[in-house]
């Protein structure tokens, strides 16, 4: 089964748009978790199992694992999600970007070492970059192409003059993902739920790509504007969610709280589709 069809399965499985982000921060963890690598491991697994059926998608940060040298408990976590969920995808927030022989290592480390679904990518070297993760039959990747964060105008929002129509960097993206480098059918888009103006302007350049959605709850993108912008039949929506759920209570009913947080979030961006 592709990473597309899978997730769409557990979109209607789940009746979920929502994708829970596991950032595993532990100076933030409630007391009686260990704030190490074991911990990183036990706190993602509780809120993964109070939140499994609310899901369409799990999105580990790898940067806070290998920061705490928790890379092997990555490891686990995703084996663990396969038992818990194994209908949910797992999409490997990875933002890799580099060519040849490494990105064939990236794409390797990504699909067989963490066995992830899909993986997020930066785009910025071309299509060499996004090429060794397509040799993957059924895996996912998702490429940059409007942040959420403010400094994304400094490159995507600027227009390119050598291209017809002088279209905004991250325009002629959506272009060439829907287009000539969605080889296998594998690709989707970053688009960041602060700007719904531009989530529209990048369904209608790439109808039919999935769009993972960061931005709502803690980052404050308002999930309305966001599901109307981006959600059409045949254009899968992944809106994530990370630290408004993953710290939803500091006590030890943070699994409770995750999972509340996640339903309200869940319903909100359900009631969102037109």
């Amino acid at each position: 089964m592709s990473f597309i069809d899978q997730l769409r399965q557990a979109q209607q499985q789940n009746q979920s748009l929502l994708c829970v982000g596991l950032d595993p921060e532990p100076s933030r963890f409630p007391a009686g978790v260990a704030r190490n690598a074991e911990g990183i491991h036990d706190f993602c697994v509780a809120v993964a199992e109070a939140t499994h059926d609310l899901a369409c998608a799990f999105k580990p940060q790898i940067a806070y694992f290998a920061a705490h040298r928790a890379e092997g408990q990555l490891e686990r976590l995703i084996a663990r999600l396969r038992q818990i969920a194994p209908q949910v995808p797992v999409i490997l927030d990875a933002k890799r970007g580099d060519i040849g022989s490494t990105a064939e290592q990236y794409a390797r480390e990504a699909f067989e070492r963490y066995g992830a679904d899909a993986v997020t990518l930066s785009p910025f070297m071309g299509f060499d970059s996004v090429a060794p993760y397509l040799k993957y039959e059924g895996k996912g990747a998702f490429l940059l192409c409007r942040t959420s964060n403010p400094g994304g105008d400094d490159l995507q929002n600027q227009r390119l003059a050598d291209v017809p129509g002088q279209p905004r960097l991250y325009e002629h993206l959506a272009r060439l993902a829907q287009g000539p480098w969605n080889t296998n059918g594998q690709l989707g888009l970053v688009v960041g739920a602060t700007y719904p103006a531009e989530i529209e302007r990048v369904r209608a350049l790439a109808p039919t790509l999935p769009l993972l959605i960061p931005g709502v709850g803690a980052q404050g993108g308002d999930a309305l504007a966001t599901v109307r912008a981006g959600w059409r039949p045949n254009g899968p929506i992944v809106v994530n969610s990370s630290r408004a759920i993953l710290y939803a209570s500091g006590g030890a009913d943070f699994a409770q709280a995750a999972r509340a947080a996640a339903q309200a979030t869940r319903d909100q961006l359900n009631a969102a589709r037109p």
